[in-house]
Formats: structure tokens, C-alpha cells, sequence
């Protein structure tokens, strides 16, 4: 445990950071999750709605530096190309 006044301010506000970037996180797992789930269900309405929902979390949190630039890049790299995937097959 700190000492010093600014080290427990400090800590404080780490825990605070902390608790907000895991919302944070968890929130944009939540949308990349409702994408995949729309796409194994077969539903394209649903799965491009998700996707948008994904794209705008992953695009904020990656202006945060919550999720690294490249990893939100490639998330959106990997459900577009399911939802792809999913159009054509349905053709």
C-alpha cells in the first residue's frame, strides 16, 4: 500500500482506469459475440446490424487505446469476412 498522499491518489485513479477499461472491454466482446452468434444462426439481417454495433465499439475503443488498433483491425477483418461468408453461401 502506498504512503505518500499522491501515490494513494494515484492508486485510486488506477483502479478507477482499471474498472472502466474492463466495462469497456467486455462491451465491445459483447457486440463481436452477438455478430458471430447472428452469423452460425444463419441470419444475414441480424448478423450486418451486429456487425455495425461491432464496428462502432471496436472503433471507439481502439481510439481509447483500450483495444490495440491492429486487433480491433483485425477483429473487423475476421466478422466481416464471416458475414461474407454467410451471403454467399446463402446465394
Amino acid at each position: 500500500m502506498p504512503n505518500i498522499a499522491s501515490a494513494k491518489k494515484r492508486l485510486r485513479q488506477n483502479i478507477a482506469t482499471r474498472e472502466r477499461n474492463r466495462a469497456q472491454r467486455s462491451f465491445v466482446r459483447n457486440r463481436c459475440k452477438n455478430v458471430v452468434k447472428a452469423v452460425l444462426a444463419g441470419s444475414v439481417e441480424d448478423a450486418d446490424r451486429h456487425f455495425r454495433e461491432a464496428v462502432k465499439a471496436l472503433d471507439q475503443a481502439s481510439s481509447k487505446r483500450i483495444v490495440h488498433r491492429n486487433a480491433a483491425a483485425r477483429k473487423k477483418s475476421r466478422l466481416s469476412a464471416m458475414i461474407k461468408k454467410l451471403k454467399e453461401s446463402g446465394k
